[in-house]
C-alpha cells in the first residue's frame, strides 16, 4: 500500500454505479458540488477519486453517506448537456481508501491511501481459481442475452487474477452491496473466490427466470397457435356454409329432442332457440345461456315412463316386509293401483302423510316407490321460503336457474316417478313470495297437466306423479294447499309395534352397520320392552333405533376383544349397557284420593297420563291454577268451574262456596308446558270431588272437552291415550260417545284389558268416577 496524503484528490460521490480499476464508463453529473469537483479534477492532471453513495436516493451526501473505498479514476472526456447536466467518460485506474478529509465545501477533497494491485504467484490453485471464473462467466454469458459474446474472447486472453476479477465484474449485473463488496477485496485471490460465489448465485437465479420465462412462452404460443387454428377454421366452415362451426351441435340437438318426442309446442319452441344460436354465434355471451336452456328441455322426460306393477299381491308384499304397520297408507296405495289398472286414464293422487317424527313416513315413501316400480325423488321443503325455489328465475335474470319441481323431474328421467316433498309444514315466506301459493298449482290435479316453470316457459305434464307429502303437523299449512291434499294421519306405534318393528328391522340393520351379526349379539324382547317404556320417549323409533345402535356399539368393542364371544341383553344387565332409566311413566295410584283425578293427554311423543290437583281452602272465591297451564286448558277450567257453581246444590256442594272457599288446580310437571281443551272433564270431575269430599276412583282415567252447560265433545288421540292409561296400569278410561268410532284403531290386545265408558254428559262421569252418594 502506498501513501499519497500530499496528492489531494477531488471526491465524486456516485450513485447506483460503480467504478472498477480498468473499467470504462460514461455517466452524467448534474448536482452542483460534483461539477466543480469535475472542474478541479481538470486542473489536477484530470484525475478524480469516485466512491459510491449507500443510498443512491440522497440527494446530498455527507462522509458518513459514501463508503471508505472507491477508485481513482482518469477523466477521458467531458460534454456539456442541455439543462446543466455534464456527461464525463473515465477511466478506472487502481482502488483507493480515504484517508483525510481535507474539504467538504465547496466539494468534497480528500488525500488518499492508495491499494496497490498485489501481485500473486500462479499456482495451480490461482490457475484453477481463474479457469472457473472464466467458465462461469461463459455459463452467465449464454444465461444473459445482452453480453456480447465477443467479450468472453477478451476475458480469455487475461492472465492476471486480480484484472480478471475486475473485467468479469464489470459485465454482472449485481446489486450495490455486492459490487462495493468486490471493489473492497483488495486480495486478488479472495476476491475472485467471492466473484465465484456471487456468479453461481446469479447463474441460478437466472436459470430460473429463464425457466419461467420459458413456461409463460409456450403458454403465450399455444394460445397464440389455438387463435390462430381457430380462425382457420373458422374461415373454412364459412366457405363450406357452417357458420360460425355450431351446425354440428344444432343437429346434436335436434337428435335428441327428436328422441324426446315432446309436445309440438316444446319442439316449436327448441327449433326458435336452436334458430337463435345459429344467428348469435360462439361469441355471443347469450349462445351460452341458450345452451343451458336446450340441454334441460332435451333432458327433461316428455314422454318416458315406468311401467307399475300391476300384482297387487306383490305390491302388498314388498310393503308389509319394508314396514310395519301404517295400514291406511298401504291401503291407499293399493287402492289407487287397482283403480289404475283398470282406468288407464287415472290421475296421480296427492297424498300428505301427517304424523309425529320417527313413525317413517319418509321412508314409507321410498317403499312405495319399490313396491311400484317407480323412480322415487325427495325435496325438503324445511325453511324453503322464495317462491321461485319452487318455479324457477326467469331466463332474464344473471345465472337463472330452473325451480325444484322441473329439476327433480329431470333428475327422475321418467314423467310418473314418486314424489315426495318432505316437511311441507315447515316452509314460509318472505318479501320474495310465499312457495305455498306456488305449490297450489303443482299439488293440484286439475292443474299439473300444465305446470309452467319461470324458466322453462313451457307447460310440463305433472298429471302422471303419485306427490307424497310428509308433515308433522297441519296447523301451520295454509287451508287452500291442505284442501288439495289427501289427508292420511299417521299415528304413533304401540309398545307392541315398537318391540316387533325393533326384532324385525332395527337389530338387523343396527347389527349389520356395527359389524355384528344374531350370533354375536341378541336382544330379548322383555328388554327391548324396558328399552321401549324407560329409554325412549316417542311416537317413533327413531331413539329406540338409536338405543339398539349403543347397545351395538359396546357389544362392538368386546366383541374386537373376542371373535366368538356371545352377548345377550336381558332386563338384569340393560343397565350396564344403557345406564340408568331415562324416564319413568306415571302409574295409577292404588288409593282412592279426594280432588285427584287421571286425566289422558296427547303429546308429540305419544299418550302421557296426567294427573290433575285440586285444593280448596278459605278464601274470597279466587281460583288459582298453576303447572304452565295454556289459554286454551284455563278457559276450560273456569268454564269447569262455572259449571259446578251453577249445579253446586245438586252435587251436595254449599251453592257458596265461591265467596268463602278459594280453588287452587294444578297439574304436576310444571315445567312441562300443557294445553288443549281435553282436560275439561278431568277438571269437573277434581272440583267436585275436593268440594263435596268424595273420593275418586284410582283405577279409572278420562278425557274429554265440556261445554258450559255440561256436554262432553269429542277429541283426539283416542290410541294414543288408551295406550298411555294401558301402560299406567288403568282399565277404566271414560271416552267422550261421539269418539264411540275411535276404538276401532286400538290394538285388540289393548281393547281386551281396557274397559272403555262413553259419557255424553258430566253427570255420567261423575256417577262412575266419584265413589258414595249425594247426601
Amino acid at each position: 500500500m502506498e501513501d499519497f496524503k500530499d496528492n489531494m484528490l477531488p471526491l465524486l460521490p456516485i450513485r447506483g454505479i460503480t467504478i472498477f480499476p480498468h473499467m470504462v464508463l460514461h455517466f452524467d453529473v448534474g448536482r452542483p458540488k460534483s461539477i466543480l469537483a469535475l472542474e478541479a479534477a481538470m486542473v489536477k492532471n484530470q484525475t478524480i477519486f469516485l466512491v459510491t453513495q449507500v443510498d443512491h436516493k440522497l440527494e446530498n451526501p455527507t462522509l458518513e453517506d459514501i463508503y471508505r473505498i472507491g477508485t481513482v479514476s482518469k477523466i477521458k472526456q467531458i460534454l456539456k448537456l442541455p439543462g446543466d447536466t455534464i456527461r464525463v467518460l473515465v477511466e478506472g485506474l487502481y482502488r483507493a481508501e480515504i484517508d483525510q478529509v481535507v474539504s467538504e465545501d465547496p466539494y468534497f477533497e480528500c488525500s488518499v491511501k492508495v491499494h496497490s494491485e498485489i501481485e500473486v504467484d500462479k499456482t495451480a490453485e490461482v490457475e484453477a481459481l481463474m479457469r472457473q471464473a472464466i467458465s462461469a462467466f461463459e455459463d452467465y454469458i449464454k444465461l444473459n442475452n445482452t453480453i456480447p459474446d465477443e467479450i468472453l474472447l477478451t476475458v480469455t486472453d487475461i492472465d492476471e487474477p486480480g484484472k480478471l476479477g475486475d473485467v468479469i465484474t464489470s459485465y454482472l449485473v449485481l446489486k450495490q452491496e455486492n459490487r462495493q463488496e468486490l471493489l473492497e477485496a483488495v486480495n486478488p485471490i479472495d476476491r475472485l473466490k467471492k466473484l465465484l460465489e456471487i456468479m453461481a448465485r446469479e447463474i441460478d437465479i437466472l436459470k430460473i427466470e429463464r425457466k419461467i420465462g420459458m413456461k409463460v412462452k409456450r403458454k403465450i404460443d399455444k394460445m397464440q397457435k389455438e387463435y390462430y387454428l381457430r380462425e382457420q377454421l373458422k374461415v373454412i366452415q364459412e366457405e363450406l356454409g357452417d357458420k360460425d362451426g355450431i351446425q354440428a351441435e344444432v343437429d346434436g340437438y335436434k337428435k335428441k329432442i327428436d328422441k324426446a318426442k315432446p309436445p309440438k309446442d316444446v319442439k316449436d319452441k327448441v327449433l326458435y332457440e336452436l334458430s337463435r344460436l345459429e344467428k348469435l354465434g360462439t361469441n355471443s355471451p347469450e349462445s351460452g345461456v341458450i345452451r343451458t336452456y336446450l340441454d334441460l328441455v332435451v333432458d327433461l322426460p316428455w314422454n318416458k315412463e315406468t311401467k307399475d306393477v300391476e300384482d297387487l299381491d306383490k305390491v302388498k308384499e314388498v310393503l308389509e316386509r319394508e314396514h310395519y304397520g301404517l295400514e291406511d297408507v298401504k291401503e291407499r296405495i293399493l287402492e289407487y293401483l287397482a283403480v289404475r289398472k283398470l282406468s288407464k286414464t287415472m290421475k296421480g293422487p296427492i297424498l300428505c302423510l301427517v304424523g309425529p317424527p320417527g313413525v317413517g313416513k319418509t321412508s314409507i315413501a321410498k317403499s312405495i316407490a319399490n313396491a311400484m316400480n317407480r323412480k322415487f325423488v325427495r325435496m325438503s321443503l324445511g325453511g324453503v321460503r322464495d317462491e321461485a325455489e319452487i318455479r324457477g328465475h326467469r331466463k332474464t335474470y344473471i345465472g337463472a336457474i330452473p325451480g325444484r319441481i322441473i329439476y327433480s323431474m329431470k333428475q327422475a328421467a321418467t314423467k310418473n316417478p314418486v314424489f315426495l316433498m318432505d316437511e311441507i309444514d315447515k316452509m314460509s315466506s318472505d318479501f320474495k313470495g310465499d312457495p305455498a301459493d306456488a305449490l297450489l298449482e303443482v299439488l293440484d290435479s286439475e292443474q299439473n297437466y300444465n305446470f309452467r316453470d319461470h324458466y322453462l316457459e313451457l307447460p310440463y305434464d305433472l298429471s302422471k306423479v303419485l306427490f307424497i307429502t310428509t308433515a308433522n303437523t297441519l296447523e301451520t299449512i295454509p287451508r287452500p294447499l291442505m284442501d288439495r291434499m289427501e289427508i292420511i294421519n299417521i299415528s304413533g306405534y304401540t309398545d307392541e309395534e315398537k318391540v316387533h318393528i325393533c326384532s324385525r328391522h332395527l337389530m338387523e340393520r343396527q347389527l349389520k352397520e356395527n359389524g355384528l351379526d344374531k350370533e354375536n349379539l341378541s336382544i330379548s324382547e322383555k328388554a327391548i320392552k324396558d328399552i321401549v317404556n324407560h329409554y325412549t320417549r316417542e311416537s317413533g323409533v327413531r331413539n329406540l333405533e338409536r338405543r339398539i345402535g349403543a347397545i351395538c356399539r359396546k357389544a362392538a368393542v368386546e366383541a374386537a376383544k373376542n371373535k366368538n364371544i356371545k352377548i345377550k341383553i336381558t332386563q338384569q344387565n340393560l343397565q350396564k349397557y344403557l345406564g340408568a332409566p331415562r324416564y319413568k311413566y306415571e302409574e295409577k295410584s292404588n288409593k282412592d284420593q279426594v280432588g285427584v283425578v287421571m286425566g289422558l293427554a296427547w303429546t308429540a311423543y305419544g299418550g302421557d297420563t296426567l294427573a290433575i290437583e285440586v285444593m280448596p281452602m278459605p278464601g274470597t272465591g279466587k281460583l288459582e291454577l298453576t303447572g304452565q297451564l295454556g289459554d286454551v286448558m284455563k278457559e276450560s277450567a273456569r268454564a269447569g268451574y262455572s259449571y259446578v257453581r251453577a249445579l253446586a246444590a245438586q252435587f251436595n256442594i254449599d251453592p257458596d262456596f265461591y265467596k268463602v272457599t278459594d280453588i287452587h288446580v294444578h297439574v304436576p310437571e310444571g315445567a312441562v308446558p300443557k294445553d288443549g281443551p281435553s282436560a275439561g272433564v278431568t277438571l269437573i270431575t277434581a272440583m267436585v270431588s275436593a268440594l263435596s269430599k268424595r273420593p275418586v276412583r284410582s283405577d279409572i282415567a278420562m278425557t274429554g272437552e265440556i261445554t258450559l252447560t255440561g256436554r262432553i265433545l269429542p277429541i283426539g288421540g283416542v290410541k294414543e291415550k288408551s295406550l298411555a292409561a294401558y301402560r299406567a296400569g288403568i282399565r277404566t278410561v271414560i271416552l267422550p260417545g261421539e269418539n264411540k268410532n275411535d276404538i276401532d284403531k286400538i290394538p285388540d290386545n289393548i281393547k281386551k284389558k281396557i274397559n272403555f265408558i262413553f259419557a255424553d254428559r258430566v253427570e255420567e262421569v261423575l256417577d262412575i268416577a266419584l265413589k258414595g252418594e249425594i247426601k
